[in-house]
């Protein structure tokens, strides 16, 4: 069973559709009985840093995720706020990050070269895929993925690095630390690709 974290922020619908689509079996909870039992995780967001680590502190799931992720070492997926979440920090705010990735969330910063994009980052983009992992099996060169974000993740273990995107600086789109994956673009919002995506990660052994 693939359990999608209820703290009161994400697609959680959205994310419930697409597992659906792929086959598998999954459902939506904030009940840290139905956490226990999940045999891989996902960890949605949408919205501001500071909200989330209340929302998910107000929950209180943390102490169960901890025990789950860190020492169960069960997969989990964070998407967008979700994987920011896993960061130590973030310019958006003063909270504590869960710290499970030794990165930080940082906000776009652009040069006066950059042609006036604007923030956020929203829209189509392209990745490119800087290590194999089963996250991306299958997938051509270049796949597209649907974003909506102002801030990003800087890793400071570069091996974490699944993928990244260029939009005025190449920036990290993808990591993976031991059983922890995280996409800043949305899966759910990115058609094929994101059921392709969604499909490894239920795949994974």
């Amino acid at each position: 069973m693939i359990v999608i974290i209820d703290y009161g922020m994400g697609n959680l619908g959205s994310v419930l559709n697409m597992l659906k689509k792929v086959g598998a079996e999954a459902t939506i909870s904030s009940d840290p009985r139905i956490l226990v039992s999940a045999q891989k995780l996902i960890l949605p967001g949408v919205g501001a840093f500071d909200n989330g680590m209340k929302c998910l502190t107000k929950s209180g799931l943390i102490d169960v995720l901890r025990e789950k992720v860190l020492r169960q070492e069960t997969p989990i997926l964070g998407i967008c706020l979700g994987l920011q979440l896993f960061t130590k920090m973030s310019e958006e705010g003063s909270f504590p990050g869960l710290g499970w990735i030794d990165a930080e969330t940082i906000r776009f910063q652009f040069s006066s070269e950059s042609n006036g994009l604007k923030i956020p980052h929203m829209g189509w983009n392209e990745l490119t895929i800087k290590r194999e992992d089963s996250l991306f099996t299958g997938f051509e060169a270049s796949p597209r993925f649907y974003f909506v974000h102002s801030y990003h993740v800087r890793c400071n273990n570069q091996d974490d690095i699944l993928a990244e995107c260029f939009y005025g600086i190449n920036f990290t789109a993808a990591i993976r630390h031991r059983n922890i994956w995280g996409t800043q673009f949305h899966s759910e919002k990115s058609h094929k690709f994101g059921i392709k995506l969604l499909k490894n990660f239920t795949q994974m052994t």
